[in-house]
């Protein structure tokens, strides 16, 4: 049976852990070439070794998402890799600021805090996507999947910034799919509920914040990187060639309570 990325390259920001990281293996288990960006550029490393270990073919770079220049130069490399960018999966993010965690109410928000996390989770999915479609629209194809969440669909009280930055990724997805439709390149939002990752790790930590999580959660459990990187490699094969300006939700029943 064929793989679904058979012979695609595909670029992956926040590879260096959780659903990057788990979506850079499967994209790889599916034929593809990946381009892993990240921050940390010993986690990209890290994603890169067990990729090559199994056989595949990666390259790792380490990239702010918010410097614009620094983001045109990951999209060059990832265009130039592998021959053609194919696929596109921005997924960096945070959940908390420098002087700001979640629980923390909208009016004792800095502007500081506001944009420490919007500036990632909103203008980092800006930057990579507007440079990924300059590429894609001189091929005449691609598949774009920005990471957004359920947050992005229901409100999430006492993490206004991350609550508003992942409603924006859902606009901003809509907009750009709707200006591309007839190009050849999709473009999808992706909206994981309650995950095991670094990222839940640090904002979850209290049995108390877990117990109150999974009230919310019909499944009753969280969910893991890899059951999310499945929904991810299919959306950005040719079996999601219908699928445009949609967000998906992978969060056990959350965005149904």
């Amino acid at each position: 049976m064929t793989r679904v990325l058979e012979d695609k390259s595909v670029l992956i920001t926040g590879g260096g852990s959780g659903i990057g990281r788990a979506t850079a293996l499967a994209a790889v288990r599916e034929g593809a070439a990946v381009v892993v960006a990240d921050m940390s550029k010993s986690g990209a490393d890290e994603t890169v070794e067990q990729i090559t270990a199994a056989g595949g073919k990666a390259i790792a770079l380490e990239v702010d998402v918010t410097d614009e220049a620094q983001v045109e130069a990951m999209v060059s490399a990832a265009d130039d890799a592998f021959g053609g960018l194919d696929g596109a999966f921005n997924n960096a993010g945070v959940a908390r600021g420098r002087d700001w965690a979640p629980g923390t109410l909208t009016a004792q928000t800095s502007l500081q805090a506001w944009r420490d996390v919007t500036s990632v989770n909103l203008d980092g999915v800006f930057l990579c996507l507007r440079s990924e479609l300059q590429r894609m629209e001189q091929r005449g194809r691609g598949a774009i999947v920005n990471t957004a969440s359920v947050a992005g669909l229901i409100g999430l009280a006492g993490a206004s910034p991350y609550t508003a930055s992942k409603h924006a990724v859902i606009g901003l997805t809509k907009a750009a799919a709707l200006e591309y439709a007839e190009t050849g390149i999709r473009i999808n939002a992706l909206c994981p509920g309650y995950v095991t990752t670094p990222m839940t790790a640090l904002t979850g930590a209290l049995p108390e914040v877990n117990a109150k999580r999974m009230e919310r959660v019909p499944m009753s459990r969280y969910g893991t990187p890899e059951e999310v990187a499945e929904m991810v490699v299919w959306l950005l094969s040719d079996r999601a060639s219908f699928c445009t300006g949609s967000a998906f939700t992978v969060g056990g029943g959350i965005e149904a309570g």
